[in-house]
């Protein structure tokens, strides 16, 4: 499933973007809940590969992910955030 997906098929829709967002990020969280750090990475390398090949996942939408997350984030985990988005936009 990817962002366009989840957010067609949420029956709660979202009243703006933010909050379909944060439910993506939610949902995420849930099902990688235990994983390891490792684990959660390459399966948003994985999605985003899809995404990119097929369509679904442009370097806009990435940008908007990460301009919704980084201002709740520690500057640690914001410049390893700006480091994946960045990978993800040269797939």
């Amino acid at each position: 499933m990817d962002f366009n997906d989840y957010l067609k098929n949420n029956s709660e829709k979202p009243t703006d973007n933010t909050q379909g967002i944060f439910g993506l990020v939610s949902s995420l969280a849930s099902k990688f809940d235990g994983k390891s750090q490792k684990e959660l990475i390459d399966a948003i390398y994985s999605e985003a590969r899809k995404g990119k090949q097929n369509g679904t996942l442009t370097n806009k939408d990435i940008d908007n992910f990460v301009s919704v997350i980084s201002p709740v984030i520690d500057a640690k985990k914001r410049k390893y955030l700006l480091k994946i988005a960045e990978d993800l936009k040269r797939i």
